[in-house]
C-alpha cells in the first residue's frame, strides 16, 4: 500500500511539471488574428483577398517553423468591418486586409486611397509604394500604430439595378454607394444621392431599393453576387475613376511584440504576396464582365473622354476638399499627382 501511495505522490508531483512543459511549448507559438470583411473560401478557391490572407498565414507558419500561427476570420466573423482599423490601433486585432478609405474617419489622410480619378491604372497605383507619396502614407500610418504589410490595389466598376451609370449626366437622381467620402462628393456634384455602407452590405441595399448603383471593386462585385440584381455594369477593366488601396495592415503593437527575425519574416512575406494580389485584382476585372454579361447585364468600359469628365468634377470637389483638411492631406495629394 505504501508503494502505491508513493507512486501516487510521485505521479502527483510529476503532473505539474508535464503541464508546465506543455504550457511552455504552447507559449512558443504566437497566435495572430487576421480579420476581413470578404467571403471565406480556401487557399486555392474564392475571393483572392481571402486567399491572399490564407497564403500569408500558411507561409508564415511554414517559414517560422510553427512559431507563428495566423487565424483568418473572413466575412467580418470576428468583428464588424468598420471596427477593425481602430481595433488594430489599440492592439485588440493583429491584422486586417482593409480598405484604406474605411479608416478615413480616424485618419483622414487614408481617404487618399480612394480619391476619384486620381489613379487610373494599375501601373500608376503600384508605383505609389516606392514613390514619395507611398513613403508619406507609411509614415502617417506608422504614427497611428499601423504598419502596411502588403500593398494591394483594385480597380472598380459600377453595378446598376436599372439604367447604367456611365457619364456624370447619368448620376442625376440615382442613389449611389461610392465607397468613400471623396467618391460621394464627386457623385453628389453629378446629381446623385449617396449612402455610406461597407461593400459587404451592398447586396441588401440594392435588393431593398435603398441603393440604385454600387461602385466597388471588381472582386466585390463578383463576391457579393451583384449580377443577380443588376441590369448594367460599367467595368473598370480598361480604365476607371475608382482605384482603391486595400492593403494587408498590421497592428504596430502586435508587430513589436515579435522578435526581429519574425518581424522581418512578416514584412518579407507581405511583399512577396503583392504580385499575387495584383494578378487577382486584374483577373477579376475581366471575370466580372463575363459574369455580368452572362447574367444579361449591359457591359461597358469607360472611354478616355468620359473618364476626363469625371476627373474634372473630382478635381473641383473631392480633391479640393481633401487638400483643405490638413497640411498632410495637401502634401499627399500633391505627391500623388506627381506619380503618372
Amino acid at each position: 500500500m505504501m508503494l502505491t501511495r508513493r507512486a501516487l505522490v510521485a505521479g502527483g508531483l510529476a503532473a505539474p511539471a508535464i503541464l508546465s512543459l506543455g504550457s511552455r511549448a504552447r507559449a512558443a507559438t504566437t497566435t495572430l488574428k487576421l480579420s476581413h470583411q470578404f467571403p471565406g473560401g480556401t487557399i486555392d478557391e474564392g475571393d483572392f483577398r481571402d486567399r491572399l490572407s490564407r497564403k500569408f498565414a500558411a507561409l508564415l507558419a511554414e517559414r517560422s517553423k510553427g512559431a507563428i500561427e495566423v487565424q483568418v476570420y473572413p466575412g467580418s466573423s470576428l468583428m464588424k468591418t468598420n471596427a477593425q482599423f481602430g481595433a488594430m490601433r489599440k492592439g485588440a486585432l493583429d491584422l486586417s486586409l482593409y480598405p484604406s478609405p474605411y479608416a478615413g474617419g480616424e485618419v483622414a489622410e487614408m481617404n487618399i486611397g480612394l480619391m476619384p480619378a486620381l489613379v487610373s491604372s494599375y501601373e500608376q497605383a503600384i508605383a505609389w509604394k516606392k514613390a514619395p507619396v507611398g513613403r508619406k502614407i507609411t509614415e502617417i500610418l506608422d504614427s497611428k500604430g499601423i504598419l502596411l504589410v502588403s500593398w494591394v490595389w483594385q480597380s472598380g466598376g459600377v453595378a446598376s439595378r436599372e439604367r447604367p451609370l456611365y457619364t456624370p449626366a447619368d448620376a442625376k437622381g440615382l442613389k449611389v454607394r461610392g465607397g468613400s467620402r471623396e467618391m460621394d462628393l464627386m457623385m453628389k456634384q453629378a446629381g446623385a444621392a449617396t449612402l455610406s455602407i461597407p461593400s459587404s452590405e451592398s447586396y441588401a441595399a440594392m435588393q431593398t431599393g435603398a441603393c440604385d448603383a454600387v461602385i466597388t471593386s471588381s472582386t466585390s462585385l463578383i463576391s457579393f453576387r451583384l449580377e443577380e440584381l443588376s441590369k448594367a455594369l460599367t467595368s473598370g477593366r480598361e480604365r476607371s475613376y475608382w482605384f482603391m488601396l486595400e492593403p494587408l495592415m498590421m497592428s504596430k503593437i502586435a508587430f513589436e511584440r515579435l522578435p526581429k527575425d519574425q518581424q522581418e519574416l512578416v514584412m518579407a512575406i507581405g511583399e512577396e504576396l503583392e504580385p499575387f494580389g495584383q494578378a487577382g485584382a486584374k483577373a477579376d476585372d475581366t471575370k466580372v464582365e463575363e459574369i455580368f454579361g452572362k447574367a444579361g447585364a449591359k457591359v461597358q468600359n469607360l472611354d478616355e473622354k468620359t473618364l476626363g469628365q469625371w476627373r474634372d468634377i473630382a478635381r473641383e470637389t473631392a480633391w479640393k476638399d481633401f487638400a483643405g483638411k490638413s497640411a498632410n492631406c495637401a502634401e499627399l495629394l500633391k505627391l500623388a499627382e506627381q506619380v503618372s
